[in-house]
């Protein structure tokens, strides 16, 4: 074989080698000023995106305002877009008694260092409406010297029930009236989806279930049952 031959061989051999592409790697493009620049703005550009979807389901979940039929101002905040769709069988109409019942006026949770003041929460559009300062006493829901399930509500914000997600089973909540108070002992703690309204169904025996959101974006619902203690 002559020596031109062997060069031309060679030659190719070398070129074949030059032109292999290596595959990057994270540490190539990081070495590399302008592939960094461009994986930090993709980088961006996918957070961007991420946060802009967060947001956008975010303002799903705001609550719309709620105007007094009378004067027109706003009063509250309705569950509908929310949490507290109420069970059909709060709608069914008591019995008047010549005794008024007590309203809760507050709730305390010494554990979570919650005491609220708690207001009435009329029936709206087939939604216990919920105020932005107060828990919400449902009403149709027993009172607390009735035998019966007395449903408390307020938002998942600091300030009112954000503190209930560590709420443990065997602690103590208070509910208080004008005249009395009552004491209750947690026993169950559990998520729901906003369409289970049986976890705050009317019931033959003395409970408390406290409501407000939870999940992702509000979207489940935390139920925390209490059972009433003797007086």
């Amino acid at each position: 074989m002559s020596n031109a031959v062997r060069q031309v061989k060679v030659k190719s051999r070398y070129r074949k080698k030059t032109n292999r592409q290596k595959k990057p790697t994270i540490r190539s493009i990081l070495a590399d000023k302008t592939k960094k620049i461009r994986l930090v703005f993709l980088a961006s550009g996918l957070f961007f995106i991420f946060a802009s979807f967060y947001l956008n389901n975010r303002a799903k979940q705001k609550t719309e305002p709620v105007l007094d039929e009378k004067t027109g101002e706003l009063i509250s905040v309705s569950f509908a877009s929310e949490p507290v769709k109420i069970d059909e069988k709060f709608l069914i109409a008591k019995k008047a008694t010549a005794k008024p019942k007590e309203s809760p006026t507050r709730i305390v949770i010494p554990s979570l260092n919650i005491n609220l003041p708690v207001r009435d929460a009329k029936i709206v559009n087939g939604y216990w409406e919920v105020f932005p300062d107060s828990a919400g006493f449902g009403l149709g829901s027993a009172y607390p010297e009735e035998t019966g399930n007395t449903v408390i509500f307020a938002h998942a914000r600091q300030g009112l029930f954000l503190p209930l997600k560590d709420i443990k089973q065997g602690e103590s909540v208070l509910v208080l009236t004008s005249n009395a108070w009552y004491s209750y002992t947690v026993t169950q703690v559990k998520e729901v989806l906003p369409t289970q309204t049986e976890v705050i169904a009317p019931t033959e025996n003395p409970l408390l279930t406290l409501y407000t959101c939870s999940g992702y974006a509000d979207s489940k619902r935390l139920i925390v049952t209490a059972v009433k203690n003797p007086q």
